[in-house]
């Protein structure tokens, strides 16, 4: 249910906040204890940050070794992602609520919103090497839905009369980036070779923190907005 009052709209946007810090700590914490390997080099110890995927940390087996605090921590991180943008898109149309075009775009940018939430909380679900094939069509909606959903908001902010317009230079680069990692992903190097796995791992890493750094940043100031009374989310 959308928050009714700025005070529940503060509070679910710190829920929000939590959210992210909570995918951060556990993912790192995850490569940490992954069992090792990557698909050039099963025996490569520990956890490479240009070799590995973000999925490898799910695999509850990697490469014949058991894999179960990494599993874990990834499942619980990649839940607290998935809710942390599911309660983001349900509370941002608050701020939109004046203007009939504001409106639109921001329920057309919810909607799309929530539909990658969930497709990230289907990556939880789907381990990559129990579920591939449901795994990586979920990795891949997520990734196709959340640029609409930012390019939806990006246009809402631009047409607000009140809502600082930084905001939408935010999510303006966000989009650029996430546009440039779904070609990457459909027509970019194969991972098969050294070279194309580098720029792939490169590239999932630079778009998972591009995402979690653009929503917390929007999360927190629009926070501001409700401590400063520009803009009351209630109304």
């Amino acid at each position: 249910m959308p928050p009714n009052n700025p005070s529940q709209t503060d509070r679910f946007l710190r829920l929000v906040l939590a959210s992210i810090l909570l995918f951060l700590g556990l993912t790192l914490l995850a490569m940490f204890l992954y069992a090792g390997g990557n698909d050039l080099d099963p025996n490569t110890p520990g956890y490479s940050f240009t070799r590995n995927f973000f999925s490898a940390l799910g695999r509850t087996v990697v490469f014949g070794r058991p894999n179960p605090a990494s599993a874990i921590l990834f499942f619980i991180a990649m839940m607290a992602a998935g809710l942390g943008l599911l309660l983001f898109f349900i509370t941002y149309p608050r701020f939109f609520t004046g203007q009939l075009s504001c409106r639109i775009w921001s329920l057309l940018g919810s909607t799309f919103g929530v539909a990658s939430a969930v497709a990230f909380i289907g990556v939880a679900f789907t381990p990559a090497d129990l579920s591939r094939a449901a795994h990586v069509q979920f990795v891949a909606w997520a990734f196709r839905l959340l640029p609409l959903a930012i390019i939806c908001y990006t246009f809402a902010i631009l047409q607000h009369r009140l809502y600082p317009g930084r905001f939408a230079g935010i999510f303006a680069v966000f989009a650029v980036l996430l546009a440039a990692y779904v070609w990457l992903i459909s027509a970019g190097p194969s991972f098969d070779t050294p070279e194309g796995l580098v720029i792939q791992a490169v590239g999932q890493k630079i778009i998972v923190y591009a995402s979690v750094i653009s929503i917390y940043l929007q999360a927190n100031g629009a926070r501001g907005l409700i401590r400063r009374g520009f803009f009351d989310p209630g109304k």
